[in-house]
């Protein structure tokens, strides 16, 4: 633990003298957004404290740790305003921030210094059940504090051909899961059916279901596949509510406008979003290099577009792996130049009705930018400002990524407060 303790030495400025630069912005999303960017280290004392009965430890995810290990760590964190942190275990020689136990709580600290008290995520009580076909329900569906997450499969066929996201480690992570725990390839529509029937049991807990899962090219057009797998997952969900649609959001593929009106007229969805990754085509070429050759940096921002007079403004959105425009040795060499391309490509969507948000870039070691490092703190703070101020300006809601149905876009939770 001394290790951990020792004075800062480098050159990065600290978290306070960040925060003193700006001294409007929110405090406790600023160190969410740290907290994500640095990771954390669990002291001895703070996981003898963990409780799993109470407490949620880490369940089967669509994307790895850090420390590149499975291991029976908590999920992750609530600050003291309710606030999500989406967080990996981190080596202590990544300089995450630490957790540990004092005085009967858990407090997050930086070098010895108490930062601010945080709790650990409650377990869902459904976590405990299996499926009619003795399945664990936390192998089906995984739970955040108030969503719930379920994803499809374990595949990216953009890794069939080496042309998977640079960032992505989804193929090597959960086959390490089916590896290690056991976890199906592939879910089946009941066994999602009959786990989400049991988690809505508990009053109050959820308030969304997210589905996602690595893209399907397979079809007679590109992805049809992957949209009969969701339509049938959808049905299947839509069946525990009695409305016709209900609380959801969809992360997928950019769907054709065929492809997105049989989902919006075939099931329950309420929202859609597909994931550009990163705002920029130079740069969309070299890091999504599938996404790119089969559909292109321009068409998948214009059927982001098109999805808006399917689903309606505000209901659509695209998410940023933010940072990773900064990846070398092709990306922006300035913070300053890629927030300017950024925030400029996310006003040309903002303009159409395309809600952007962004989660913290954490490069992981199974992927292709292990041991690249994120931006600064800084560089984060004024993305979160700008695609808040976009919104703002432009009237766009972010109710299916908020800080209660999804927690993991710092910039999402300005909403809250602004």
């Amino acid at each position: 633990m001394g290790a951990l303790l020792k004075p800062r030495y480098r050159e990065e400025a600290s978290f306070e003298e960040v925060l003193a630069e700006h001294p409007d912005f929110p405090r406790l999303v600023a160190l969410k957004i740290d907290v994500q960017r640095r990771g954390v280290l669990y002291t001895e004392r703070a996981q003898a404290a963990v409780d799993p009965d109470i407490h949620q430890l880490r369940s089967p995810y669509i994307f790895g740790s850090r420390d590149g290990a499975i291991k029976p760590l908590p999920e992750s964190l609530l600050l003291r305003d309710g606030s999500t942190i989406l967080v990996d275990p981190t080596p202590a020689d990544q300089d995450p921030y630490v957790v540990d136990y004092q005085d009967g709580q858990f407090v997050l600290l930086d070098y010895g210094k108490v930062l601010d008290t945080v709790e650990l995520w409650p377990k869902p009580t459904y976590y405990d059940k299996h499926t009619s076909t003795g399945l664990p329900m936390s192998h089906i569906v995984s739970a955040r504090p108030q969503r719930l997450n379920v994803f499809q499969s374990s595949f990216c066929y953009f890794w069939a051909e080496n042309e998977g996201c640079k960032f992505c480690d989804i193929v090597n992570h959960t086959k390490q899961q089916r590896e290690e725990l056991g976890v199906p390839s592939r879910l089946r529509p009941a066994d999602v059916k009959e786990t989400i029937a049991e988690a809505i049991r508990e009053p109050g807990r959820f308030t969304n279901i997210c589905l996602t899962a690595g893209s399907v090219t397979k079809g007679h057009e590109i992805f049809d596949q992957e949209v009969e797998f969701y339509i049938e997952l959808l049905q299947a969900i839509g069946e525990n509510f009695s409305t016709r649609r209900f609380p959801s959001q969809l992360i997928s593929s950019a769907f054709n406008e065929r492809q997105l009106r049989r989902l919006h007229e075939e099931t329950g969805l309420s929202s859609y979003t597909s994931d550009l990754e990163v705002l920029n085509e130079r740069l969309f070429n070299w890091i999504c290099p599938g996404k790119a050759r089969l559909v292109g940096y321009k068409e998948w921002r214009e059927r982001l577009v098109r999805a808006v007079d399917i689903f309606g403004r505000g209901n659509v959105g695209t998410g940023l792996v933010g940072g990773v425009e900064t990846a070398q040795p092709l990306g922006f060499k300035s913070e300053k130049d890629a927030l300017e391309a950024t925030l400029a490509e996310a006003e040309y969507l903002a303009e159409r009705g395309v809600t952007t948000v962004y989660i913290v870039w954490v490069p992981r070691p199974q992927s292709v930018f292990a041991g690249q490092k994120a931006p600064s703190l800084d560089y984060y703070i004024r993305l979160a400002r700008g695609l808040q101020d976009l919104r703002s300006k432009y009237g766009l809601s972010v109710d299916f990524d908020d800080y209660r149905r999804c927690g993991n876009h710092p910039d999402s939770d300005l909403a809250r407060v602004a």
